[in-house]
Formats: C-alpha cells, sequence, structure tokens
C-alpha cells in the first residue's frame, strides 16, 4: 500500500522498544459516553494559559506537556460519544478469505446510517476488517475490556485538561445539530486564542456521503509564518510496546479523515441546504433556552438552527486548511509515557483511495471481504470468531501460525 513511510521516535526512553502486534483496530469503535463535569449555564474559566507548545521545525514535531490551560465549556444533552482508540486483549480465531465481487441486495448505508452521517470510525473500523465490521452492525458493538477502559478514562483526562463539561438540556434533532456547531465555535476560538483545543467536531461531505469525527487535539504552531493547525491524536497502549504497521495504517487513516473534513469545511461554504434536507432538519426551529444562553456566551445570538449553521460557516471562512504533517502519539497506559511517536504526510491519493474502497462496502458493491493473507492475525483478537463462515480447527491454527510469524517479521 503506497504511503509515507512512518518516522517514529522514541521520546525520553533509553531502552529498545519492541513492536507489538496486538488489536488496535477497533479502538475508535468505542464511543464512550463521559460524564458531565458539571451542570451550569455559564462558561468557567481560568488564568491565560502559555504559548502553545507545538513546535514545527526541520520537518519535526516536539510536544512537551501543558501544566496551566484555560478551559472552554463543552456541552453536550446526552453525554459525548467519542470514538477512541484502545487496544483489545485476543480472543478466539478464525481463517480469512477473498471478498467476493457479487452486490448486496440492500446496502448497510440505507439498512444503517439512513438519514445518519457515517463517521470516521466507521471507515476505519471497516478498513481494519469489512467482515467484522459487517458482524458488528449486524450482532452488535463488542463489550468494552479494562485495556478499553483504561484508554476512555485516559482520554477523560486529557479533555478535562483543556474543556468544562456543561450540561445541555436538548429537545430535539435540531437542537442535538446546534450543539455540535456551537462546540465547534467554542473550539475553534479556544485555538485561535490559546492555541489547543481537544473534542473537536467536524462534519462535512466525504465522497458523496455526509461524515462526520471528533478531532483528539488540535494546536496552533509556534512559528509565526505558520499558520496551519496541527492535528494529533493519542492512542494509549496497554503493553509497553508499540503498535504493529497495520494499527498505525489505520491511525494514519483516521487523521487523514479529519484533515480532509476541516480542510473542506474551511475551503468551502458549508452547504447548509443540502444538510438540512438529508438529515430532515427545520432551519427555523427554535432552539432551547439552554442552546440560546450558550451562542449568547459564544459571542453571537442565535434563536434557530440556521442561525447556528450560518454562524458556523462564516466561522469556518476565517480558517487556514490543517497542516500537511500530522502526528499520531502512542502513550503507556500504566504511567502514561510516551511510547513513540508517528510523524507522516497527508496524502490525498491513497486516502481517496481507501475511503472509496471502504464505501464499496457501504454501497453494497460487493460482499464484504476478509482480513488480507500477510494480516490474517488480526482474526485472533475478533469477537466474532464464533460466527465467522470459516472457523474452524484447522483454521485456528493457521491463524496462529500466521500470528507467530508476523510477530517475528515486526520484531
Amino acid at each position: 500500500m503506497p504511503e509515507t513511510s512512518s518516522d517514529l521516535k522514541e521520546h525520553d526512553i533509553n531502552v529498545d522498544i519492541p513492536i507489538e502486534i496486538v488489536s488496535d483496530q477497533e479502538m475508535a469503535l468505542i464511543e464512550a459516553a463521559f460524564a458531565f463535569a458539571s451542570s451550569s449555564s455559564l462558561p468557567l474559566r481560568s488564568s491565560p494559559p502559555p504559548s502553545p507548545t507545538l513546535i514545527l521545525q526541520n520537518n519535526s514535531f516536539s510536544i512537551k506537556s501543558i501544566t496551566i490551560l484555560s478551559k472552554r465549556r463543552l456541552s453536550n444533552g446526552s453525554g459525548s460519544h467519542h470514538p477512541l482508540d484502545i487496544e483489545d486483549s485476543p480472543s478466539k480465531l478464525v481463517t480469512c478469505v477473498q471478498n467476493k465481487k457479487t452486490k448486496v441486495p440492500h446496502s448497510f448505508l440505507r439498512r444503517f446510517r439512513t438519514k445518519r452521517a457515517l463517521s470516521v470510525t466507521d471507515l476505519t473500523s471497516t478498513e481494519w476488517c469489512e467482515k467484522q465490521m459487517e458482524f458488528s452492525l449486524q450482532l452488535g458493538k463488542r463489550k468494552v475490556n479494562q485495556a478499553m477502559k483504561a484508554g476512555i478514562a485516559r482520554h477523560a483526562k486529557l479533555e478535562q485538561e483543556v474543556i468544562t463539561r456543561v450540561e445541555v438540556k436538548i429537545k430535539s434533532r435540531e437542537d442535538g445539530w446546534a450543539l455540535k456547531f456551537l462546540n465547534f465555535i467554542n473550539g475553534v476560538n479556544q485555538l485561535l486564542f490559546e492555541g489547543l483545543t481537544r473534542e473537536l467536531p467536524v462534519v462535512g461531505i466525504v465522497e458523496g456521503i455526509w461524515m462526520v469525527g471528533v478531532i483528539d487535539e488540535i494546536r496552533m504552531p509556534l512559528t509565526e509564518n505558520d499558520h496551519n493547525p496541527v492535528l494529533i491524536d493519542t492512542k494509549t497502549r496497554s503493553q509497553y510496546k508499540l503498535p504493529s504497521e497495520p494499527q498505525r495504517r489505520n491511525g494514519r487513516l483516521q487523521l487523514m479523515c479529519y484533515k480532509y473534513l476541516w480542510d473542506n469545511s474551511v475551503a468551502d461554504d458549508f452547504p447548509s441546504m443540502k444538510f438540512f434536507t438529508f438529515f430532515g432538519l427545520h432551519p427555523q426551529h427554535t432552539l432551547c433556552e439552554d442552546l440560546k444562553i450558550m451562542s449568547n456566551d459564544s459571542g453571537f445570538s442565535a434563536s434557530t438552527l440556521d442561525d447556528v449553521v450560518r454562524y458556523y460557516s462564516n466561522t469556518c471562512k476565517m480558517l487556514a486548511p490543517a497542516h500537511d504533517q500530522l502526528l499520531l502519539r502512542y502513550e503507556y497506559q500504566k504511567d502514561h509515557s510516551l511510547l513513540g511517536e508517528d510523524k507522516f504526510a497527508y496524502d490525498s491519493i491513497w486516502l481517496k483511495n481507501q475511503i472509496c474502497c471502504c464505501l464499496e462496502f457501504w454501497h453494497g458493491e460487493r460482499e464484504a471481504s476478509y482480513a488480507s493473507e500477510e494480516e490474517r492475525w488480526k482474526c485472533g483478537f475478533c469477537q466474532f470468531a464464533n460466527v465467522c463462515p470459516l472457523y474452524t480447527d484447522d483454521s485456528k491454527k493457521t491463524v496462529a501460525n500466521t500470528s507467530n510469524d508476523s510477530n517475528i517479521t515486526n520484531a
């Protein structure tokens, strides 16, 4: 698969770190609901933050810890659903086969995402294994294990460093979307004035399909001549090892999708009429009182969903495209030490190919494919092994041998 080579660096670690074959694949499948930190209609503010801490110099990133940060208010009516990338524990083993080039009668897009946007989570989970995605749609998402819970807690802590959650009682789908746009506006304000924001919702059209996501972290460069925000994602590891190449590839796809959504938002006028029509929303719907107060706190007065969308569109117009260099950070769950960083360049051609391939599955243009032969070890971490068509004793032995070979190759 054509892509730029990763630039993994050890940071403040003096020992060799082996590469690990551990399933990161559905990290984004976890959409954990975080509890609200407080219940208030007013934003909570603290002292101004120090200068932004991301430095772009000589094609490398340097990230320093932040100790004092002003918090922005992040509101949600029913708990924030945030896709996290957290390791899974191995379950049972299955074998893999190639996909059949036959059209599926009813597409998964129509069956499971009618009047709903695809998420970046949906895309990255599909890239990991289409058959596993098919099972998760039909049988339900997997249970959260201890490693995932630890990752969720870590992301919640990172979020709380810069965001104060406030409960908002939404009363309609229009209110729910207005809340997403207001959180984006507040996050952008924090980014421009403080140089850092986290948990920023994004929405846009990708290859003709509405898609949503939540960017883990965005920072402004320190250099005066660089105004392109840098997108960062932090992933937690239950073992003191770096992820395998397929896991890094999946993380790169995630961040590239975020950049695509961000860049489209700032480059074009938001297609508000298409948005209202697709999601079946009433633009003149009167917002609930909590959202009216929230808009006033954000610096403008909004009474309807259309008011919020117009201000959102104007906010996007004053932003620059995201930086072409993207950054994945890997932390050890036990002590939050930095295992390594994967700095890579945005590749629009590779991204489009990956998206189009995944959308073939969602559109029902072909049956779901299985993990490739060289990545068959993924099957050892799949909870749907018992229902996989080729789950046999011989298959288990084949996958186990492949997994051992992969460990040797990547060590």
